[in-house]
């Protein structure tokens, strides 16, 4: 049952994007009867783990955007941290009902906001759309005749080693092809302060590197939606590795359980990578926010529950 569990969850990861530890921590809280403090480092620790699968096929894709990579982790590392010592404070005073009503809250938000996010058309570039496998950019009226995705501007010279396109009025500023096309405006430097409450929240939960980050990269920055994904996860990979060491070192744990996960988890892993090209994201997407909204309301539900029966 275990190993099912962790494979299930990998699979879901890499079909959907979803943080690890968003779908972790519920699981093992309310299927397995894990201590939250207990089942927030597993979480983390198999988030890495799983992650360290996806990411390296995500970078040989060239999904991601390093320099916004590097402006998430400038404020993501530090809150890892602040959030590890604030579970470590709630355990230390005996507040277990009370970070179980905290975690219900985090995943019923989480899940609420991003199923309000689902039903909004999803961003297209105003004046050029990726439709190619290897970063080709299609601009209205023009077709791409490159074999290395250049596209051929009427009077424009493409002159990019990476398929870079450079556009009268329009410039290139991306180390992997990507193209910044006037009035889609780049904002990662906000992410630096975005991301501490989001780190925080990774490592108070174990959750939320990958349903925020996603949503904070599709709207600060221009970044296609592959990009946003890969950038997304070598993000949370990073985070979810700082906070397994901090929550090692300070909480109990349970190798046991977190070893049949991970064994479960690489197989997940590598089917979910072989498959996420063939399946749709947004629907499996949509029915995975369903399912832990009402798994964080079933969290709110049995705190309130205890909270009554002590009073």
């Amino acid at each position: 049952m275990r190993y099912l569990i962790g494979f299930v969850i990998a699979l879901f990861i890499a079909l959907t994007g979803v943080g690890a530890g968003t779908i972790t921590v519920p699981v093992l809280v309310l299927f397995l009867g894990v201590p939250a403090p207990v089942a927030v480092g597993i979480g983390l620790t198999f988030s890495a783990t799983v992650k360290l699968i996806l990411a390296p096929a995500q970078i040989a894709r060239r999904n991601v955007a390093w320099r916004t990579l590097g402006y998430m982790l400038l404020g993501g590392a530090p809150g890892v941290l602040v959030g590890s010592l604030l579970l470590r404070h709630l355990v230390s005073t005996g507040s277990a009902n009370l970070l179980n009503a905290i975690l219900g809250a985090i995943l019923v938000t989480t899940a609420s906001s991003q199923l309000f996010y689902s039903f909004r058309p999803m961003r297209q570039n105003p004046a050029a759309r990726d439709r190619g496998p290897h970063g080709q950019v299609f601009v209205r009226g023009v077709e791409d005749r490159g074999p290395h995705g250049q596209v051929f501007v009427r009077g424009v010279e493409d002159r990019g080693p990476h398929g870079q396109v450079f556009v009268r009025g329009v410039e290139d500023r991306g180390p992997h092809g990507q193209v910044f096309v006037r009035g889609v405006k780049d904002r990662s430097p906000l992410l630096a302060w975005l991301m501490f409450p989001v780190g925080a929240e990774v490592g108070f939960s174990s959750a939320g590197a990958g349903a925020l980050g996603s949503a904070a990269l599709l709207s600060l920055t221009p970044l296609e939606p592959a990009q946003v994904v890969g950038t997304d996860i070598v993000f949370g990979f990073l985070v979810s590795l700082i906070g397994s060491g901090a929550h090692w070192f300070t909480h109990a744990s349970n190798p046991e359980l977190l070893l049949q996960l991970i064994l479960g988890g690489v197989a997940g892993a590598i089917g979910g990578t072989l498959l996420s090209t063939r399946i749709p994201r947004r629907p499996l997407r949509f029915a995975l926010w369903v399912w832990l909204l009402i798994l964080g309301g079933q969290f709110l539900f049995n705190s309130y529950a205890a909270w009554a029966a002590a009073h």
